[in-house]
């Protein structure tokens, strides 16, 4: 038996897995609702589970034990940011976005929320966030597709064009069969698997060193300044990497799961269980990175393959020190990174063709079931776009995935926060953040001061565009305002 050979298993065993929930979550599937948000019916569980797997793709298990192994301690700051982010998004946006949704005609999708909300008769509101989320989210399905290639390549020896295929058929299979509930269980799964793999790693890690004193005596004697957490930064870098948890207020894809869970009150577990979850795995991320510095500082014969690329650090130390078949579980958890956070994205540019456009303008009374089709043909659409994209890994459309974050970010986070806290707000404060937002986030690279991350000016301009605009104009109606009191009175509830 080869190497490679049990790690073949253990991935097909778990691909099988996915796709056999998906046919599981079609039968639970009968109406549009369902399919684009599982008829807010998850508990507090894979509400929590659900959310973190989307959230965290195959960077956490590649880009950032990288970044440690190859730069210390300091590359953490931005782990903390990200916390602070996603507490603070479970803690203001969660639950009342939940509530808001179902008071402003039972809205599925955020444009469909932001033209409720807002009394946007023109749609205006509708099309801009649709086409946002259309543009964005298909680079970043792109890259999600490329890495799960890279993936499949490493690992099985495929040429690139092979595991392009093979990467990306599972998750558009069960994406496209079982829809919001067949993603959301399998990240449920998935996000099992990640933090497995990311507590179990640096442990065996510490072991093979000799201990955690030995560990940090090996990293200390090869460089101080992987200890330091300031190593290289000043005040605008430590800044710029806090300023990525601003990102989580306007993530289509994670607030999605607020909005399918069955009830506010769930999301009070759910936070606790989600937080948990997030900081065991980024910590175990953060680990595996910084301990690996150790071990392949004891072991330099071993380190030909994180020496060419220091983001394959988890792969080799999972080949070296385990078992071929628990190596194939570990790099399983990889794949479930990226699978988990593909098949959402896939699902809300579907939602945003489907009833943000489709039914939106095309056909407003169109059946549930034809409603539910189109949502699956529109994920085959969308994935063979992000394939066509990804068939050329160096293509510089990739390149653009770091805006991505920070246009959801800049875009939709200061409208969403605003527009669940604050009943002034109105249709015109909306566009006028959406679209400063947005612009500044594209504009600051080339033209603003490049060390400060464009999501942080992007934010506040955005922020202050609402405000400014909304109290220039006439405030919203009187029915908007008892629909928004409705939803707060229901939420404060206990």
């Amino acid at each position: 038996m080869s190497v490679s050979t049990p790690m073949l298993v253990t991935f097909v065993v778990y691909i099988l897995g996915m796709v056999l929930i998906g046919f599981i979550a079609w039968r639970s599937t009968k109406s549009f609702d369902d399919y684009i948000l599982g008829g807010r019916s998850l508990g507090s569980v894979v509400t929590a589970l659900s959310a973190g797997a989307s959230d965290m793709s195959g960077w956490l298990l590649m880009g950032l034990p990288g970044a440690i192994f190859l730069s210390g301690i300091s590359e953490s700051w931005i782990a903390i940011g990200l916390i602070i982010g996603a507490w603070l998004n479970w803690r203001i946006v969660a639950g009342r976005l939940r509530v808001q949704t179902e008071h402003h005609d039972n809205a599925l999708t955020l444009p469909d929320f932001f033209s409720s909300r807002f009394e946007d008769n023109s749609k205006l509101l509708r099309v801009i966030s649709a086409v946002v989320i259309l543009i964005f989210f298909t680079i970043y399905c792109a890259s999600g597709v490329v890495a799960g290639a890279r993936l499949f390549e490493s690992t099985f020896g495929m040429d690139y064009q092979t595991a392009l295929w093979a990467g990306a058929a599972a998750t558009i299979l069960y994406t496209l069969v079982g829809g919001f509930l067949a993603v959301s269980w399998t990240d449920t799964v998935q996000a099992s698997l990640m933090i497995f793999a990311l507590i179990l790693t640096p442990i065996i890690v510490i072991v093979a060193v000799g201990g955690l004193d030995d560990s940090l005596a090996v990293i200390r004697a090869k460089s101080l300044e992987n200890l330091d957490m300031l190593k290289g930064l000043n005040f605008v870098a430590v800044i710029s990497l806090l300023g990525w948890g601003l990102g989580y207020f306007g993530q289509p894809h994670i607030l999605a799961r607020f909005m399918a869970a069955d009830s506010h009150h769930t999301i009070r577990s759910a936070r606790r269980i989600g937080m948990i979850w997030m900081i065991l795995c980024l910590g175990g991320a953060v680990a595996v990175g910084f301990f690996g510095i150790a071990y392949f500082e004891n072991h330099p014969d071993q380190a030909a393959g994180v020496s060419q690329n220091g983001e394959r650090i988890f792969i080799e130390l999972a080949r070296i020190l385990f078992n071929p078949w628990i190596a194939g579980i570990l790099l399983s958890a990889i794949l479930a990174a990226v699978m988990s956070t593909l098949s959402c994205q896939l699902l809300v540019c579907s939602s945003a063709l489907t009833e943000d456009l489709y039914k939106g303008f095309l056909r407003k009374n169109a059946s549930q079931k034809e409603l539910v089709w189109v949502g699956r043909l529109m994920v085959l659409v969308i994935a063979l776009i992000a394939i066509a994209l990804a068939a050329n890994p160096e293509n510089r459309v990739l390149g653009l995935v770091s805006y991505a974050w920070a246009g959801f970010g800049a875009a939709f986070g200061p409208v969403v926060l605003f527009g669940v806290c604050w009943k002034r707000m109105t249709r015109n404060g909306a566009l006028a953040g959406m679209v400063i937002g947005a612009l500044t986030v594209l504009l600051w690279k080339d033209y603003g001061y490049a060390e400060l991350y464009e999501i942080i000016p992007g934010f506040a301009f955005a922020s202050i565009a609402i405000v400014v605009f909304s109290l220039l104009g006439r405030g919203p109606s009187e029915a908007a305002q008892q629909r928004f009191a409705a939803a707060e009175a229901q939420y404060q509830s206990k």
